[in-house]
């Protein structure tokens, strides 16, 4: 059986070192709708200390942005370089191109992740950098991010009962269901709809249908399984999404520090 911590399992996590504003609104935006795990490092300098911690990564280096071209050098380099990190695959962002930068990285220093012009087309760039990803399998057999949400106490769930709403704390959530525990159990029965679900991550509020999938016991709590309907609006989909990668990004800035 394959390891659960594996990433062909769960897939990779994309690292995006100092992204422009252009790369972090749209592209890295764009990817978390895209179900890839996505992250923004803004101090090329802790990269070692991630990558060593999760050294199947993808990692796109936007080397117009904060360092001189020398040390995007270096610094590029020395990732591909490390032993502990021989299975990372890397890739360069341009604001636009150019032929000499283009011969230095695919050529001479060889990335493994491609160069990727922003300009002219943001779209293209997005469709290059699915394409990298896919490539580098990404994605792993996981098909949903999913987001631990225990520690946020502003991740909660109400659902009408019997002419009441119970209240209940959301453990984990993607974009297709939730597992929560209620402070009051509301003795779902498994297979059961629930019309009038409403969730709040962080200041958003939303609205979904689902079906309780089933229920399972962790120590001394009743923690159910939800399971959103297909009538879940495109819109709550993107809210969802954006909370995971917002949720995600969260734990990595405190895992650097």
């Amino acid at each position: 059986m394959a390891d659960s911590n594996n990433p062909e399992v769960l897939g990779k996590k994309v690292f995006f070192i100092h992204p422009s504003a252009l790369t972090q609104n749209e592209i890295v935006s764009e990817l978390a709708q895209q179900e890839y795990e996505v992250y923004v490092i803004r101090d090329a300098g802790k990269m070692t200390k991630v990558l060593s911690r999760y050294p199947s990564a993808v990692v796109f280096a936007s080397i117009d942005e904060t360092l001189q071209p020398k040390d995007w050098e270096a610094f590029i380099q020395g990732i591909m370089e490390n032993d502990a990190a021989k299975n990372v695959v890397v890739g360069v962002i341009v604001n636009t191109d150019n032929d000499n930068t283009k011969r230095l990285y695919l050529n001479t220093l060889k990335v493994s992740g491609g160069y990727v012009p922003l300009k002219p087309d943001t779209g293209t760039a997005i469709k290059n950098i699915l394409e990298i990803l896919k490539a580098a399998d990404a994605k792993g057999r996981r098909k949903y991010v999913r987001a631990d949400t225990r520690s946020d106490s502003a991740a909660s769930i109400n659902i009408p009962v019997n002419g009441r709403y119970a209240n209940g704390t959301i453990w984990d959530i993607s974009v297709v269901g939730l597992a929560c525990v209620f402070s009051e159990d509301p003795e779902l029965e498994k297979n059961s709809l629930l019309s009038d679900i409403q969730i709040k991550l962080q200041s958003s509020i939303l609205r979904v249908e689902g079906l309780v999938f089933g229920s399972r016991m962790s120590d001394a709590e009743k923690v159910y399984v939800i399971v959103f309907t297909k009538k879940i609006d495109s819109m709550v989909r993107t809210k969802i999404r954006a909370y995971i990668q917002k949720n995600l990004q969260s734990k990595m800035d405190q895992e650097m520090k």
